[in-house]
């Protein structure tokens, strides 16, 4: 195995991991979380931890 192959790999990884981001990102069943983090700058209190 040499650089190229590691680099194809790479490159391969990144790109699957990327997609699975942003199929997670896009789950319609995460919507309601995404909503309610966007409503917390114009809440006025504080963060739960």
């Amino acid at each position: 195995m040499d650089i190229n192959d590691m680099r194809v790999l790479v490159t391969l990884a990144s790109f699957i991991s990327f997609g699975g981001i942003a199929v997670w990102a896009c789950w319609p069943s995460h919507r309601a979380d995404f909503e309610a983090a966007a409503q917390l700058p114009f809440s006025g209190e504080e963060p739960q931890s």
